[in-house]
């Protein structure tokens, strides 16, 4: 037999030659067996190699191959770019908003909802609701129990709650507690700027401030990857904020308003509106605490207005000279109504410009009002934009009243030319403030910061001439007048004060007072205007009883100047004043009541 023709797993035995091809054959040996078997595994194993060996080959082509393509996509293709899409994926669900030096104001972060299927529940809905209170302390242990028995599918048990409580809370191993993933919205800041920044809901939504005026921009997929910012500088708003609230509580004011602007681009680097609130639970806040008096808030503001009504006339060519005389002798009568100056105030003279503005003299401006005229009064207040809300980015904007066209007679003329029968916002009057001594440029109020060279809106409004008068008169006030209390040693502060009764019930409220300061500093450059307001103040000790701006207003111009001068670049200089020489000589020596 040739044992080419046997089968590839048979095993050939070979004996001696000629006794195997002759005669009987040989019984086999006991061994034969496994001799066989062994060879088989031998003929498995060299299978099994070759297979191995052939995948191999072809897992090592198929690794080649992808090492081409990429070096083909490398080196033969663009490379791939970082698509919008890409980055909207990684940005986070709204954007960060930051103060002008890039800090922090309000920012995204992930946070979680906590819900039960009430059905579901597995474990003592009665010990879970202890458990669950003690995770999550600003829901009461009641009323987490009432979720859990609750007769529906669903039901939230908190939203919003922090990383730590949630796996606190996922540590409990109730399968019917669900922990869903949600976007949290954080001010570390607290309650600073909270008027500014506002506030958004449980649905990450503006709802308030900046956070609404820019909905759109910073939930945007395409734009909430780039921080907003602010013109906000967070360390002066802390300070405007320390300081009103310090005299808020001293005179026991309901309310108090506090802003500070760039003469030169509009940009309110602080608003402060107090009462205020937290907008990380702007919910627990009364609508008192929400209520922005800077913008949404109208008052009649007093004799801040005697600086826009002199600045108009001088405009108008009605004033020649500071030497220019008038009549404040006696009460201007007026069919019902009479025109008076304060007690303390009374000049009983023909007087000067300069001896009008530092004694307030209601009076004399009113005199000055009715040379110049409803029709031009009415249309510098519509260039200051008095007869609108306040022009600025922030959604909560009071209307402004004043008397109707029809009804904008001589009486009226005179006593809005004093600061009475209009009522506009704090921020008007600010905005107003920077075009008195800038130049007579008004820029708009902005509460977005605005980049170095990038273009400035603004429109004259004032002659540079007028400018330069008033910035000397305002001086004269601070260092000669009614605003003394203002004078911040080194920074060269000028300003008006404004002290009006409020309107309450058809009339006005003698111990009802709405006290400003409006000034700006340093008056020989100026670079800011400082607002400091108190609503319904109440003299004490210090003051004498009094509550005008004077005694309670102008001091808090003086703290905030002092303290956020540095901040802003200004550094008290006591050998350097704008020159009110020539204005002194024209005033008497009379002391003026503050």
């Amino acid at each position: 037999m040739n044992s080419a023709a046997l089968p590839a797993d048979t095993t050939v035995l070979r004996g001696a030659g000629p006794a195997t091809l002759g005669g009987a054959p040989r019984k086999p040996r006991t061994s034969a067996a496994p001799v066989t078997l062994a060879g088989r595994r031998q003929t498995a194993f060299a299978r099994a190699r070759h297979r191995l060996v052939i995948g191999g080959m072809v897992f090592a082509a198929g690794i080649a191959g992808l090492a081409l393509r990429l070096g083909d996509l490398a080196l033969l293709h663009d490379r791939p770019t970082t698509t919008a899409s890409t980055l909207a994926m990684l940005a986070p669900k709204r954007g960060d908003i930051l103060d002008r030096n890039g800090n922090e104001l309000a920012r995204s972060f992930e946070a979680f909802a906590i819900s039960v299927a009430p059905r579901k529940l597995v474990g003592d809905p009665k010990l879970l609701a202890r458990r669950l209170a003690a995770i999550i302390p600003e829901k009461s242990e009641a009323q987490i129990y009432a979720e859990l028995v609750h007769p529906g599918v669903f039901r939230y048990i908190s939203r919003r709650v922090l990383p730590s409580q949630a796996k606190a809370i996922n540590d409990l191993g109730e399968p019917a507690i669900t922990l869903e993933r949600e976007p949290e919205r954080l001010y570390p800041n607290l309650s600073l700027g909270a008027h500014a920044l506002g506030y958004t809901d449980i649905d990450d939504g503006g709802m308030y401030g900046m956070e609404k005026a820019l909905d759109r921009r910073l939930a945007d997929v395409a734009t909430r990857g780039t921080p907003v910012q602010l013109a906000m500088d967070m360390r002066v708003q802390q300070a405007v904020e320390s300081e009103l609230g310090a005299a808020m509580t001293e005179f026991r004011a309901i309310g108090a308003a506090g802003i500070v602007m760039d003469v030169h681009t509009g940009e309110v680097v602080a608003l402060a509106s107090l009462p205020n609130f937290n907008p990380n639970a702007a919910g627990h806040s009364d609508d008192n605490s929400r209520f922005n008096r800077t913008t949404m808030g109208v008052y009649e503001l007093g004799s801040t207005f005697k600086a826009l009504t002199i600045a108009m006339s001088l405009d108008s060519g009605f004033i020649h000279s500071m030497g220019q005389k008038y009549d404040a002798t006696a009460p201007i009568h007026i069919g019902r109504f009479t025109i008076h100056d304060d007690r303390g105030h009374e000049l009983r003279k023909w007087a000067t410009i300069p001896e009008i503005f530092i004694h307030s003299s209601n009076i004399g401006t009113a005199h000055m009002a009715a040379e110049l005229g409803a029709v031009k009064q009415r249309a510098y207040l519509d260039q200051l934009g008095f007869l609108n809300p306040v022009q600025v980015e922030l959604p909560e904007r009071g209307r402004t009243l004043y008397p109707a066209s029809n009804n904008w007679g001589e009486i009226a003329t005179m006593t809005v030319g004093f600061g009475h029968g209009v009522a506009v916002s704090p921020l008007h009057l600010a905005t107003a403030y920077t075009a008195l001594v800038n130049g007579g440029i008004l820029h708009p109020a902005t509460m977005l910061k605005i980049q170095p060279g990038a273009p400035v809106p603004g429109k004259r409004v004032f002659t540079e001439a007028t400018s330069d008068k008033m910035r000397a008169l305002l001086r004269l006030v601070v260092t000669s007048g009614t605003g003394r209390k203002a004078n911040t040693p080194g920074y060269r502060v000028g300003g008006k004060t404004g002290t009006a009764e409020k309107a309450q019930g058809g009339r006005y409220a003698k111990h009802a007072l709405v006290s400003t300061f409006a000034s700006a500093f340093p008056m020989d450059a100026p670079r800011y205007v400082v607002i400091a307001m108190l609503d319904e103040p109440h003299g004490n000790a210090k003051t004498g009883g009094f509550a005008t701006a004077g005694m309670v207003s102008a001091p808090i111009v003086e703290k905030i100047v002092a303290r956020i001068g540095p901040i802003l670049g200004v550094r008290p200089d006591m050998s350097r004043d704008i020159d009110i020489t020539g204005l002194l000589g024209l005033i008497d020596n009379k002391k003026v009541e503050e």
